[in-house]
């Protein structure tokens, strides 16, 4: 139980941290200084008001000095957080998998909030998360695929699982290029940012090439069906609504990521 709740807390922090970056990574702010501030009167937040959860709670949602609302995005980020470190901790334990999975996560929800509040997904989270699932992967092995095929048993595990890993992120993310790319070609407008490239290129150094492809399969047809809808409801034109694609692969990527968590444990 005490790991639980080390590991709840661990993501409650990270979480209040991710929410630093979901508002100053977009606008080219720095994400260590200057100190937490009100967005709207710019106010420095104290320290006793930026307890995660426990001040959004006690401030009644909102801002101690302008009485702005503190957007639900907050609380939600570090509850979530918190909540995937513990699953993480409660299946994998205290292991550098359970570090994996709880440093994509983490990462899975910071470019969903970033990509539905701005429709922007940060390189510091997709090209700096690709560097950390190939570098991962070396250590805690992917699933069985085409990258250990390609390499001799002989040079180990640990290079076998690297080279799934390299070949998830360059064939998942040159799927989709190629597809947006094609697209663009016929219908003569962009209808996939580079963003969503990149991001499904971490999907792929940190999960697998399979893993990758039904990310891609599943969010595309979750964001097909929503996107319909939205539509409708809103009454927009097809050509006017920009679908937050990314964040449909970060939910599906969350959601497929506990299979690849079930590999980790089992191992090879």
């Amino acid at each position: 139980m005490l790991e639980l709740f080390l590991a709840g807390l661990a993501g409650l922090l990270i979480g209040s941290f991710l929410n630093v970056c979901i508002f100053r990574l977009p606008r080219d702010l720095s994400v260590v200084q200057p100190r937490s501030f009100c967005p709207e009167c710019e106010k420095t937040i104290a320290w006793y008001d930026n307890i995660p959860l426990v001040s959004y709670v006690a401030l009644g949602r909102k801002c101690r000095n302008c009485g702005t609302r503190i957007p639900l995005r907050y609380p939600v980020v570090e509850l979530s957080t918190a909540l995937t470190f513990v699953l993480v901790a409660k299946y994998l334990g205290v292991t550098l998998a359970a570090a994996k999975f709880a440093i994509f996560g983490a990462s899975m929800i910071a470019l969903i909030a970033t990509d539905i509040e701005e429709r922007i997904l940060p390189d510091e989270f997709t090209l700096g998360g690709t560097a950390a699932g190939i570098l991962l992967a070396f250590f805690v092995p992917l699933e069985y695929g085409f990258g250990h095929m390609l390499v001799p048993v002989a040079w180990g595990e640990g290079m076998r699982s690297l080279a799934e890993s390299l070949i998830g992120a360059g064939v998942a993310s040159g799927s989709i290029w190629f597809v947006g790319w094609l697209y663009e070609k016929i219908r003569k407008r962009e209808g996939l940012g580079f963003g969503d490239v990149k991001m499904i290129a971490m999907i792929g150094a940190f999960l697998g090439l399979r893993w990758a492809l039904y990310t891609l399969v599943l969010a595309s047809l979750a964001g097909s069906v929503i996107g319909l809808l939205l539509i409708a409801v809103t009454r927009k034109k097809a050509a006017e609504y920009e679908l937050p694609f990314g964040s449909f692969l970060g939910a599906t990527a969350l959601v497929l990521g506990g299979a690849a968590a079930w590999y980790a444990k089992m191992g090879p």
